[in-house]
């Protein structure tokens, strides 16, 4: 993805969730943006933390039916949430602990979403190929995420 196409994906976002203040509405956006942008992908989406289960919950999502709860520190979206960073893996088989919500799913990459020390959730993208997720990725997904989350109305 050329640098021009990053900043032209980070300002649709901004345009398409300026104006609205419902999370759900905009996560559902945000997650049909990433699926039509990002060539590969089998699953794009949130998982959004609930405080009151400490676990988190199947959020807006681009694919194939996916697992509801995630505990924090289960599989890549747990463990990212868990240590607060954003995890690349090249191939899901080999994660310990990785829970295979779709059997074509081979690499992932999860991005944490916190506001203000206050847990959100993940934004979690799968495809269907090893090794399809690199560091500029990470890069542009959490710079969409920042974006993301400052209009979110928490």
């Amino acid at each position: 993805m050329s640098n021009e196409i990053k900043y032209m994906l980070n300002k649709q976002l901004a345009a398409i969730i300026a104006d609205e203040t419902n999370m759900i509405a905009n996560l559902s956006n945000a997650s049909a943006l990433l699926s039509e942008q990002f060539s590969n992908i089998n699953w794009a989406g949130f998982y959004l933390w609930d405080e009151n289960d400490n676990e988190l919950i199947l959020g807006p999502f681009q694919g194939k039916v996916a697992c509801i709860r995630i505990k924090e520190g289960d599989g890549v979206c747990g463990t990212a949430l868990k240590e607060q960073r954003s995890l690349i893996v090249d191939d899901v088989h080999l994660f310990p602990g990785h829970i295979a919500c779709d059997a074509a799913s081979q690499s992932e990459i999860v991005v944490p979403m916190i506001k203000d020390g206050k847990k959100i959730g993940v934004l979690d993208m799968d495809a269907p190929v090893k090794n399809r997720f690199t560091e500029e990725d990470r890069l542009m997904l959490e710079e969409f995420v920042s974006v993301l989350l400052q209009h979110l109305h928490i």
